[in-house]
Formats: structure tokens, C-alpha cells, sequence
């Protein structure tokens, strides 16, 4: 694989890994307490930087240093994704309930760590293939710590734009309010349970750590 060709091949997988079925269903339910397609835009640049922020550090480890990861470790990762997607879900099917101005307010107030925190522990998921797979096939290592960076730009970008094509729709549907805003929680919030139990029972149901 020639250098170029790693790094192409980099940002592509980067922008298609931002399309997994985990990091939409997240982004959408973020998205929906969002008033504006930039501030939406912002909650996905933030996911993404903490995505970043722990893939890197540990794909560039294990490319540079030549870490070697437990093979236990994408178990619990998995397992660690899987309780936060359900809880996420939880966590947004309770505050869809929360209707008063003074709960409005406050959701509008929160930090945006939120999505930092989750997008760390989704960057993780995955990280240490992804990795080795790059010092696997790719003979130089400033190279292949290029397509790793290239991936997580690409990873950031998709998820940017992929938001910045549905927070419009959801936001339209959300303003609607009544019954139809309660019904788009609660879809939200239970593909968010429904993916995390599924990731679940496929983790145990494989040959485990």
C-alpha cells in the first residue's frame, strides 16, 4: 500500500466510520435539544474532538511505541459502550419528560461535556484494531500515524456534516411539540437502549475476553 493510498483510504474509512449505527443514534437524541443547525454542528465537533482525543492517543501508541494492548481490552470497551448507550438512553427518555421552562432553561444551559465524555469512550472502541491493522499493512510508521490522523479528520468531518443533515428535520419535528415531540424521545431513547442491550448480547454471546 503506497502512502498516498494509505492516506486516501484514511479519511475515507474515517468519514464512513462517522455513518456507524452507534454514533448516529447518539448524535440525533444530542441533537434534539439543540435550537440551531450550528449549535447541533458544535455538540457533533465535540463528540468528535473527544473521539479524537482517545483514538489517537491510543492508535499512536500502539503505532509508535509499539503498545500491546490485553486482548481482553476491546471486550470490555464494547461492554463499556453498550451500559453508556443504554443508560444515555435512559438518561434521554427521563429528560424528555422535563417540558417546564425552567427544565428548557436549564438543558439549554448545560456544558457541553456530555458530548466530550461520550465521544471518548466511543474513540476507544475499535481503536485498538484500527491501530494495528495500520502497523500491520503500513511499512512506515510516520505513515501510518498519518492515516490514523487522517481517519479521526475524517471521523470529525462525517459526523459534522452527517448532523448538519439531520438536526434540521429533527429540529423541525421537535418545535412541533406535543405528542409528536414526545413520540421522537422516545424513538430516540429506545434505539439508544435497543443498540446498546444488542451490543450486549453479542459480546456475550462471543467467545468473550
Amino acid at each position: 500500500m503506497t502512502g498516498l493510498t494509505a492516506l486516501l483510504l484514511g479519511i475515507g474509512l474515517g468519514l464512513r466510520h462517522a455513518t456507524d449505527a452507534d454514533h448516529v443514534v447518539v448524535v440525533s437524541a444530542l441533537v434534539q435539544r439543540e435550537p440551531d443547525i450550528w449549535r447541533a454542528a458544535r455538540v457533533a465537533a465535540l463528540w468528535g474532538a473527544g473521539h479524537t482525543a482517545s483514538f489517537l492517543g491510543l492508535g499512536l501508541l500502539i503505532v509508535l511505541a509499539g503498545l500491546r494492548v490485553p486482548s481482553a481490552f476491546e471486550y470490555v470497551v464494547e461492554l463499556l459502550v453498550a451500559f453508556m448507550l443504554i443508560g444515555f438512553g435512559l438518561w434521554h427518555l427521563v429528560r424528555g419528560h422535563a417540558v417546564t421552562e425552567h427544565a428548557l432553561a436549564e438543558a439549554s444551559s448545560t456544558p457541553y461535556a456530555r458530548p466530550i465524555l461520550i465521544g471518548l469512550v466511543h474513540g476507544l472502541a475499535g481503536s485498538a484494531g484500527i491501530a494495528l491493522m495500520a502497523a500491520t499493512t503500513i511499512t512506515s510508521r510516520p505513515v501510518a500515524a498519518a492515516y490514523l490522523g487522517l481517519f479521526a479528520l475524517g471521523t470529525i468531518l462525517g459526523m459534522v456534516a452527517l448532523t448538519i443533515v439531520i438536526s434540521r428535520p429533527i429540529s423541525w419535528t421537535v418545535q412541533r411539540g406535543g405528542r409528536v415531540k414526545q413520540a421522537v424521545t422516545v424513538v430516540a431513547a429506545l434505539l439508544s437502549m435497543g443498540l446498546g442491550a444488542a451490543i450486549l448480547v453479542r459480546s456475550f454471546a462471543g467467545s468473550g475476553p
